[in-house]
């Protein structure tokens, strides 16, 4: 249900800014906020008290962001609080970036190693992942898995290319194991 909430409202946000073409405005402020809210966990905790009025509640967003982010992020704060959503804003805001990143084609990628990259090979993953994908531009991130043996593993969304040497080894024992002599 979560997934499906932020999903939606991150989708509203970002409709939002694109027919306002303020997007990367939205995004910015769509920073500040994530900032605000991961320095100030007492937030969520105001915002969970039942004996706190709707109303207080949208004072105190207004009062918190009206000076910091734009009317159009404002008025999409406090309808996120109207609608008792506000735990699911940092996962909302992830779904606005998401939509942003899409949007400028850039990509994620998590790329598993047995052991640290030198500057030159990061180089040649990230340009073989902008030669094979749609995308113009990566956010990467590595990562050391030292069981992988070899090879890596690289995720981007949901699809995952693996060449590391611990899973052909897998695939290997699985095809000995079916052999029948």
């Amino acid at each position: 249900m979560a997934g499906l909430v932020s999903r939606t409202y991150g989708h509203a946000l970002f409709s939002l800014a694109e027919d306002e073409f303020c997007i990367r405005e939205i995004a910015e402020e769509a920073e500040v906020i994530s900032e605000v809210l991961k320095e100030n966990p007492d937030v969520f905790r105001f915002y969970d008290n039942p004996q706190i009025s709707s109303a207080e509640k949208a004072a105190f967003t207004e009062t918190c962001f009206k000076n910091k982010v734009s009317s159009k992020m404002t008025g999409f704060l406090l309808s996120v609080v109207a609608n008792g959503r506000q735990k699911e804003l940092p996962a909302i805001l992830e779904e606005f970036r998401s939509e942003v990143r899409e949007y400028y084609k850039i990509g994620v990628a998590y790329v598993t190693t047995p052991m640290e990259l030198s500057e030159e090979w990061k180089k040649k993953v990230q340009q073989r992942l902008l030669d094979t994908t749609s995308y113009e531009s990566f956010e990467m991130h590595y990562e050391i898995d030292k069981s992988l043996i070899g090879g890596m593993r690289v995720r981007i969304g949901d699809r995952v290319m693996d060449s590391s040497i611990k899973t052909q080894l897998g695939r290997m024992t699985k095809e000995l194991q079916q052999v029948q002599i």
